[in-house]
Order: C-alpha cells, then structure tokens, then sequence
C-alpha cells in the first residue's frame, strides 16, 4: 500500500487545500502561512512516513502528523477568535481535523502490532 492509497492521507490532503483557498486573501501573511504549514505538515509526515524504510520510523512520522493536528486546531481556533476566518469554516475545518487526528491514532495502534 501507498501513502496515497490512505483515506487519512486523502483527508488531510484536501483539508490543507480547502484550508490554504479559504485563506488565500487575508492580509495576515504571519498566521496565514503558521495555518498553512501546520495544515500542510499532516499529509506531507504521514506521506515521508511511509517513504522510510521501518515501521518505527513510520509510526514516529504519524506521530508529527498527529501533533501537526492539534496544532492546526490551535491556530484556527486563534484566526477565528481575531476575525481571519469565519466562526463556521474554522468549526468545520477544526472537526475534520479532529477526524483526521482520531484516524491516526488508529493507524498508530495499529502499526504498533506490527513485528
């Protein structure tokens, strides 16, 4: 399997699209481009995961990707709060994150059964 065979993959892929078209006008290039590499970061670490050459290098990979997650929710929680993205496009794209996260964690636990 390739990473680009995974729904976590897909998911995260166009999320980081959605995320950096939604923002594509605002003038806050600083937490623009803080939202856009976090959202960036979670396919990109699951994708360089598979690429390695063990199971615990992946399984590390995911764990970036997850943490890239909870740093994306972060900063879309803040750009919500300072008026950089509406309150509902921040609560849906913060949602799918949370899936994808959950997702990972998944796919964590299931790697860690591997020999």
């Amino acid at each position: 399997m390739n990473f680009d065979d995974l729904i976590v993959w897909n998911r995260s892929k166009e999320l980081a699209i959605n995320i950096i078209k939604s923002l594509e006008k605002s003038k806050r290039f600083g937490i623009v481009d803080q939202i856009s590499r976090a959202a960036i970061s979670i396919p990109s670490n699951i994708a360089e995961g598979y690429e390695r050459e063990s199971n615990k290098e992946l399984i590390r990979f995911l764990y970036i990707a997850k943490g890239s997650c909870g740093e994306l929710r972060t900063q879309l929680i803040i750009a919500s709060e300072i008026g950089i993205i509406d309150k509902k496009t921040s609560e849906n794209f913060i949602k799918e994150s949370s899936e994808i996260s959950y997702m990972l964690n998944s796919l964590i636990r299931k790697r860690k059964t591997f020999k």
